[in-house]
Parts: C-alpha cells; sequence; structure tokens
C-alpha cells in the first residue's frame, strides 16, 4: 500500500510575542484541516473503547495540566482552537492523543526509530549537513546530528505540517501535527529534539502531555541541560522519550510516570532508540506485549548495522540511509499494510534531520528509501 501525500504539504508560519495570538495564527491556517484530522482522532478513540464523555474528561484534565504547568502552552493551545473555531477542549484532546490512547485496548502503537550521532571531526574533516562538506577546524570539534522516521497511522497521513514559530525565548522549526503544539524540532539556540513514544503500565492523563511538553522544551531551553532540568521539573503521568542534543552534547531520556532517567551515548558516541525503556527502573513495568518484540528487532538490527559500519556515517544524510529497510528485515522503513484495518496500518509519514551546527530541521515528506525520490524542505531557526 503506497502512503497517499499531498502534493504540497503545508507549512504553517506564525510570529507573534503573546502566546494567545501566536495559536490564533496558527489556528487560522489550519482552520479547513482540523475537523479532519478531529475525525481521525474520533475514529480511533473509539476504537480504543474510549467514550466521547472520556475523551472530553481527558482533554480538560490534560488542559488544566499545561495551564499549571506553562500558562503561556494553554493560552497558545486555546489561541488554536480560537483561529479555527473550534471548543478549546477539542484542541486538548489532540495535543494529549498519546495520553488519552494509554486507556486504548485494542489500538496498538507501531512507532518511530531515532539515531543521534556525536562525533569529534579531525582538522579539515568533511562535516557539513546533507552530505555536503563542512569547514573543518581545529582538532577536537565536537559535532552532533540526527535522524528519525515518525512513525504513525497512515490515515493521519494528510494530517501534518512543517512549522516555524516566532515570538517565544527561542525560534523553533520542524515538524508536528495539525493542531498539536509540538513533536520533532530544533530552535535558534542549537537544541535539537527527537521524539518517540514508549509505554507504561501507569501511563494515562493527569500531567503534562508528552507532546506538549516537547514544545516547551524546544521554546525555553537553550542547550541539554537546560532542557533536561526542565523535563525533570514537569509532572509527567505518561511516556516518551526526548532525544535531546546541542553543538556539543547529547542524551536520550527515558520519561515514565516512574520518572525521568538518562542514557549517555555509547563508545562510538552513538544514541538508538525505538519504542523501550533503556533505563531499568521504567523498563520493570513497561508495557512489553504492546511494542514488542517489534522494538527490540528494530533496535537490535540499526545497532547491528551500525556495528559493521567503518567508519560511522559522518552526514545526516548518510545517518539516514541506516534506517532504510525491505523485505524480510525489521520495519524501520515502515509501510502500511493494505488488508489491515483502521489503527493497524502503520506507516513511516515522514523522515526529519536535525542538525545543531546549522540549527536546521530537514523534512522529507516520504519514508528513508524515499531518500534519493522525494525533496527534503530545509528549515533554519535564526
Amino acid at each position: 500500500m503506497s502512503i497517499p501525500r499531498p502534493d504540497r504539504r503545508r507549512h504553517v508560519h506564525v510570529d507573534a510575542a503573546d502566546p494567545h495570538r501566536r495559536g490564533t495564527a496558527r489556528g487560522e491556517q489550519l482552520r479547513a484541516h482540523l475537523p479532519a484530522a478531529l475525525d481521525v482522532y474520533d475514529r480511533l478513540f473509539a476504537l480504543g473503547g474510549i467514550t466521547p464523555a472520556r475523551v472530553r474528561d481527558d482533554a480538560e484534565r490534560a488542559l488544566d495540566a499545561v495551564g499549571e504547568f506553562r500558562p503561556g502552552a494553554r493560552a497558545e493551545i486555546e489561541g488554536i482552537a480560537h483561529g479555527a473555531g473550534l471548543d478549546p477542549w477539542r484542541l486538548a484532546a489532540l495535543n494529549a492523543r498519546t495520553e488519552i490512547l494509554a486507556r486504548s485496548v485494542t489500538v496498538p502503537p507501531g512507532e518511530c526509530t531515532t539515531l543521534v550521532r556525536r562525533t569529534t571531526e579531525p582538522p579539515g574533516g568533511t562535516g557539513g549537513t546533507g552530505g555536503t562538506s563542512g569547514t573543518g577546524g581545529p582538532a577536537g570539534v565536537v559535532r552532533t546530528f540526527g535522524v528519525q522516521t515518525w512513525d504513525w497511522h497512515v490515515e493521519l497521513s494528510a494530517h501534518w505540517h512543517t512549522l516555524e514559530s516566532r515570538g517565544g525565548r527561542h525560534t523553533v522549526v520542524g515538524l508536528t501535527e495539525d493542531g498539536i503544539l509540538g513533536k520533532i524540532g530544533i530552535n535558534s539556540a542549537g537544541l535539537a529534539l527527537h521524539f518517540n513514544i514508549l509505554g507504561h503500565a501507569r501511563d494515562g492523563v493527569g500531567g503534562v502531555p508528552v507532546h506538549v511538553l516537547a514544545a516547551v522544551v524546544l521554546a525555553e531551553a537553550g542547550s541539554v541541560a537546560e532542557a533536561v532540568d526542565l523535563v525533570r521539573g514537569a509532572p509527567l503521568a505518561s511516556s516518551g522519550s526526548f532525544a535531546l542534543f546541542d553543538g556539543t552534547h547529547a542524551t536520550l531520556l527515558d520519561l515514565s510516570p516512574a520518572g525521568v532517567f538518562a542514557v549517555a551515548p555509547d563508545e562510538r558516541g552513538l544514541l538508538v532508540r525505538t519504542n523501550h525503556f533503556l533505563t531499568p527502573v521504567p523498563a520493570a513495568d513497561e508495557k512489553t506485549w504492546l511494542y514488542q518484540p517489534d522494538s527490540g528487532e528494530r533496535h537490535d538490527f540499526v545497532r547491528a548495522r551500525l556495528a559493521r559500519r567503518r567508519p560511522l556515517p559522518d552526514t545526516w544524510e548518510a545517518l539516514a540511509r541506516c534506517l532504510v529497510t525491505g523485505p524480510g528485515e525489521p520495519p524501520v522503513t515502515c509501510l502500511p499494510d493494505p488488508a489491515e484495518a483502521l489503527g493497524r496500518r502503520w506507516a513511516s509519514l515522514a523522515t526529519v534531520a536535525l542538525d545543531p551546527a546549522t540549527r536546521t530541521a530537514a523534512v522529507l515528506d516520504g519514508t528513508p528509501a524515499d531518500l534519493d525520490t522525494r525533496p527534503w524542505r530545509t528549515l533554519t531557526a535564526t
């Protein structure tokens, strides 16, 4: 089954210091598209046995939690609703879709693969973006870059957009779903964030939704250290993973109701993330029946592929090629099965590369296998 894609992917640009005005501008640009996105999620919620009354209650609780944590983030969500002519709880349900779907008993997740590399470049070495040569520099210059697939329901393939958000502490560029504050991106301070979902037995509603937290991190944090402090101070009732990296540092966070735990790059400077916890405390109560064996198979496959690479990829484009898989291999490149029903048709909706050195997010409206046939959209946070 092919992945349906619009002829031209939407790009949303907003620029306002006031969060409500920033949200209103976003909502106005998405006004014609949000009802269709909401319809898909309404069907997924219903498929998961979650009643409309429960969805609304969960959404309002999530919005209250956001307001207590960051009033500006709540104002921005309410601004999107205002600009789109929708009730605020409807937008809150989108932003808390991960937490609401954690209640589902019939909609299994099928998720993303992320690679981050931290490398030390020799004088005169390559190291630009997208396979181009960089300017080199003195010995010991540290560089980081990352790439991921965003895998989600193919029914939502038309309901995401690239984003450029200005007016907050930092400019943010990247990718997110229609109506959702944030997901994957980089900011004008050079802080990058890749995003994966994890599953813990205590996941639910009551804390800050992980998508909202990702947006807050990119809007406010100027470094990995600032981002980690911000995340550790957030009330969490659900799980996820942030791969955080700036010009010199990189870390992988296990976020869960049991706490926030960090994973450092391995001896080759690599971080590999699929959809299971990599630290023991949250892993003890993981929803293994949801993500395994798929997550472990993808993780082991990519690590084994990288172990054979000498030298390791030194550009994000080369790193992205490590995410290309085919028949008989774990579905890192994820194509939907037309024989499956709603809730089980997973697809790599986008491939995203982030480079702190240039403060760019490169977004491919395609799978990793489309690297040579579809154009990248490059956004710069300045």
